[in-house]
């Protein structure tokens, strides 16, 4: 009992190291994400600093309608009947993220994406990253900064873990440290 917590703690503490590894524009983008995909709070009222921030996290909020759908569609193998009605929506999820311009390589991608899905969906990740950093929405120099991102381990897995993540990471209040030292 003892090493399975000591474990679930490390492992916990290597996805915060990995969150705090990404730049500050990533980690907001990826905290906001979260609190719109898993109705955990208010996003306008939390992440809305201006109007251009506003429709982005309506457009958002409208193209993360389909993350409950594509949360059930997960394969549940390699098998190809079950690809088309699971990669197609998870694609353009996945393409609208990343026109946002807040992930910016394939682990920031895949950080967010295990915790919008789930586990299930870590060997579809590279496919779906791959294909929706290929369009043509994207900047050419985007495309090959993207693209460049994924290692070639990632991509060519033999496995992937089945265990969930244990990390989110929410917004978190700044301090007045002029006020806490009273």
């Amino acid at each position: 009992m003892g090493f399975s917590k000591s474990a679930d703690g490390s492992i916990t503490l290597a996805e915060m190291r990995e969150f705090a590894s990404f730049p500050s524009s990533t980690q907001r983008y990826i905290r906001r994400s979260l609190d719109i995909a898993l109705n955990r709070r208010d996003a306008m009222e939390l992440w809305s600093r201006d109007v251009v921030e506003a429709a982005s996290i309506r457009a958002q909020a409208r193209v993360y309608g389909r993350i409950n759908e594509i949360r059930a569609m997960v394969p549940d193998d390699s098998g190809l009947e079950q690809v088309e009605p699971f990669m197609a929506p998870l694609v353009t999820v996945s393409a609208f993220d990343l026109g946002q311009d807040r992930l910016i390589s394939f682990a920031a991608y895949r950080f967010l994406y295990e915790r919008l899905i789930g586990a299930g969906a870590r060997p579809w990740l590279p496919g779906a990253f791959c294909a929706a950093a290929s369009l043509p929405h994207l900047h050419p120099d985007k495309r090959r900064v993207l693209l460049q991102s994924i290692s070639e381990a990632a991509a060519t897995a033999i496995g992937w873990s089945n265990r969930e993540p244990s990390f989110y990471p929410e917004w978190v209040e700044k301090v007045d440290i002029s006020k806490a030292a009273n």
